[in-house]
């Protein structure tokens, strides 16, 4: 990180170029910078994947109201 932060426009015309820059802080990976020219596969719709799962019996929302009615008696 702390050669990133004295050579961060260096690091961007890397990025710029098209290369990935990999930082890591004391051996670890933390971050990677990425061209945005790049054509990256995005990541499937949370929407999509919570309509794909199915449980069977009631909503959870029903369920959770229907534990509080009966925590009321």
């Amino acid at each position: 990180m702390k050669e990133a932060r004295a050579g961060f426009s260096q690091l961007l015309n890397k990025v710029e170029q098209g290369q990935d820059v990999l930082l890591t802080r004391r051996g670890k990976k933390i971050a990677c910078l990425v061209s945005t020219k790049k054509e990256y596969s995005s990541l499937p719709s949370l929407k999509k994947i919570r309509k794909s799962i199915r449980m069977p019996g009631d909503s959870l929302s029903k369920v959770v109201l229907k534990n509080r009615a009966e925590e009321r008696y």
